[in-house]
């Protein structure tokens, strides 16, 4: 699975917050982004929770 943010993001930080193991802040671009090329799968579900909950349809799945 990898996993992109478009520019759509907000920056509400929702995806943060459901997994930060995966997801991370950034502060100059206001947005989220992700710390892995490719999911490990211990955190493929709540990533896919995350999608769903991102009120700007800003993470992209690929699986």
């Amino acid at each position: 699975m990898k996993i992109t943010i478009t520019s759509q993001c907000m920056g509400d930080r929702n995806c943060n917050n459901l997994c930060p193991e995966v997801f991370e802040y950034d502060e100059d671009e206001l947005k989220s982004t992700i710390k892995f090329d490719e999911i490990p799968d211990q955190y493929k579900e709540v990533c896919r929770r995350a999608a769903q909950e991102c009120g700007a349809d800003a993470i992209i799945i690929e699986e």
